[in-house]
């Protein structure tokens, strides 16, 4: 034990390692020691990495992009970054409106880093995704957690969100398509947040990292089209790690107010300085050459997506909504909590990511995770042998219950 004069943090203490990434470690372990895991704990792409941007990539090291670039990142980067929001959206933005950092997750640090002070509240809808809550605390703030409806297929609720509104609350986050659930927010509740965070003076923190991986017809709602005039509150996360199947390049960027990004610097200057050179200019291949890579995710996701929504649908007691965006599906397995097995009682969405990995073998993520202990998380970014399987062996992990 430390003596008292080295004891940690106390923001250290109050915070726990990420859940996602400590099951996908288990997994691993277990699986090097010859146990035949099937993972669905990873939120990565199974597909490889364009070959284009891996080109990008060793080239910039050929051409000796290895050293030091602005701590925003590259201009080039940031001004394709302001392209895209252009061509796609039709939003305005300047490269130093753009920061990029080590991964979306980085952004978002940055963000709350930047925003919050001892006290200010950040509304986070529930199931949401593991790291906001303890990114608000490590930045002094408090996150309020606003719980979503299954029966509602997670979207976002308005009235719900009143009942968690006070005079301290600072901003709100979104995420949509969400992790973990997929869902995807409809323009009707969209508008009437919108008007609450304008009216309010909320900054809006939009986490847009699954944007490209929607099932929906067109282009997804979001909250600046129900709200143009929220872009001076606004800040949007996003990335090339889940559309482009970027996860270890650590590449995302930040798009916002001045002030913020101009704040989100200071603070990235201290810590990591800018993101990898060679990752950037793959970024930058990414964003400006060939864009039928996110399509091919998406085809390769649906046939999964609708066999894993009808193999759960199927099983007595367990209700999934159908992920409208992003590749997971959110499964209530709450009719099987206090049946047991071996004299152990599955009480929790805990105990039955355990149950599920040390009997059958199967990784998974429990929604208690997400702020939801009734779900439990899969992600079927990976393949549809390994889905078959793997619904295989819930269904008679399940059955072994009593």
């Amino acid at each position: 034990m430390l003596p008292q004069k080295f004891a940690l943090a106390d923001r250290v203490l109050q915070v726990p390692p990420s859940p996602t990434l400590a099951v996908n470690a288990k997994a691993k372990a277990l699986r090097a020691a010859g146990a035949d895991i099937l993972n669905f704990s990873v939120g990565e792409p199974d597909l490889p990495t364009p070959a284009h941007v891996c080109e990008a990539g060793k080239k910039a090291i050929d051409d000796g992009h290895t050293r030091y670039t602005p701590v925003a990142g590259i201009l080039a980067l940031r001004e394709a970054v302001c392209d895209r929001f252009k061509k796609d959206h039709g939003w305005e933005y300047t490269p130093d409106q753009v920061q990029v950092s080590c991964g979306g997750k980085h952004g978002l640090y940055n963000i709350f880093q930047a925003i919050l002070n001892p006290g200010d509240e950040v509304l986070i809808p529930s199931p949401y995704w593991v790291s906001y809550p303890p990114m608000v605390q490590l930045a002094g703030g408090t996150p309020v957690i606003v719980p979503l409806k299954e029966e509602n297929n997670f979207d976002l609720d308005p009235e719900t969100l009143k009942q968690y509104v006070t005079g301290k609350t600072k901003a709100i986050v979104l995420n949509s398509p969400s992790n973990p659930s997929g869902a995807v927010y409809s323009q009707a509740a969209l508008a009437v947040v919108a008007k609450m965070a304008f009216d309010n003076g909320w900054l809006v923190i939009s986490d847009d990292m699954y944007e490209e991986l929607s099932y929906t017809e067109g282009k997804i709602a979001h909250i600046l089209d129900a709200e143009p005039r929220l872009q001076e509150q606004t800040v949007l996360s996003n990335g090339v790690s889940k559309s482009f199947a970027m996860t270890g390049w650590r590449i995302g960027y930040s798009v916002g107010p001045i002030e913020v990004i101009k704040a989100m610097n200071k603070i990235q200057s201290q810590s990591t300085s800018n993101p990898a050179a060679p990752s950037q200019y793959a970024a930058l291949a990414a964003l400006t050459g060939p864009q039928d890579f996110p399509r091919q995710l998406r085809e390769a996701f649906i046939p999964r997506r609708a066999f894993f929504v009808r193999e759960l649908q199927s099983i007595a007691g367990v209700t999934c909504v159908t992920p409208m965006g992003a590749f997971y599906v959110f499964p209530n397995f709450s009719a099987y909590y206090g049946k047991a097995f071996g004299g152990k009682v599955i009480d929790g969405s805990v105990a039955l990511a355990d149950y599920f990995l040390s009997e059958a073998k199967v990784a998974t993520v429990p929604g208690a995770a997400f702020g939801a202990d009734n779900f439990i998380r899969f992600s079927f970014a990976t393949s549809m042998e390994v889905i078959e399987k793997g619904m295989e062996r819930i269904k008679q992990a399940l059955a072994a219950l009593h």
